[in-house]
């Protein structure tokens, strides 16, 4: 039975609870966080610690908490035997230096919560400083996941910056269509079928042979049109940034 502590109440802390609780070779033996309210709605109460003096020493401590905090809650930990991860995209396996035994157990998803979510599907990238602890972070993340690899801090970083462009940027640009269609009472639901199919292709397709649009045909009378259809400033000028940016791509054909 591996032994596991969470330190954190947000987003990754919840499901990382939830996807750990269900295995039947894990222990949550507590959950760590300043606020008791932010954890009452999720976590067993007798597993609910608000002093972090009194963390409890277990197998594995993963520190779910903004990349600014991590330094600051490792320190916490500075006494403990069990090896300590955090759970940053960003952030180099360096931040926990401090401790003898430290690592990283990242799951490249966006999490929010409340909302369920299949951990199996999700890759686990980790990365420690010793071998043996390594191999231990593989055998804990198939407990929750199909998808376990051990990548360093510079790769997990490119990973992250790439998550950023294809999780965050493409959820702006579907709020940004959101609001066209509602500041023209069409329902954004209508679009849905066109978002399922444009992730669909990539089963078969890389990003550059999926492109579609007026921008990878070089119709610049459709651009134009769309341009004097937008009334904000900001929506067109990503337009059109991103339009150069698909024909700068796709130049050469033409």
């Amino acid at each position: 039975m591996m032994t596991v502590n969470i330190i954190g109440a947000g987003n990754v802390a919840y499901h990382l609870y939830r996807a750990l609780s269900l295995s039947p070779k894990v222990k949550v033996l507590q959950v760590t966080a300043r606020d008791y309210k932010q954890l009452e709605d999720f976590v067993t109460p007798k597993l609910i610690n608000t002093d972090f003096s009194k963390i409890k020493d277990c197998d594995v401590h993963i520190i779910c908490v903004s990349d600014s905090a991590i330094a600051e809650i490792a320190n916490f930990l500075c006494g403990l035997k069990g090896l300590v991860v955090h759970t940053s995209g960003a952030t180099s396996i360096n931040v926990l230096h401090q401790l003898s035994r430290y690592g990283v157990f990242y799951p490249l998803q966006t999490f929010s919560k409340h909302r369920n979510i299949s951990f199996r599907e999700i890759p686990i990238c980790i990365e420690a400083k010793h071998k043996n602890d390594v191999e231990f972070l593989k055998t804990l993340a198939f407990e929750i996941s199909k998808d376990v690899r051990e990548i360093t801090s510079a790769q997990r970083k490119t990973l992250h910056l790439s998550a950023i462009f294809v999780n965050n940027f493409t959820n702006h640009l579907l709020h940004l269509g959101h609001e066209i269609v509602k500041q023209n009472n069409l329902d954004f639901n209508i679009l849905k079928p066109l978002l399922k199919e444009t992730m669909m292709k990539l089963e078969d397709m890389t990003p550059f042979e999926a492109q579609t649009g007026p921008a990878r045909r070089g119709d610049q009378t459709t651009i134009q049109e769309h341009l004097a259809q937008l009334s904000e400033e900001n929506q067109k000028k990503i337009y059109t940034e991103l339009s150069e940016s698909i024909q700068k791509t796709y130049g050469k054909e033409l």
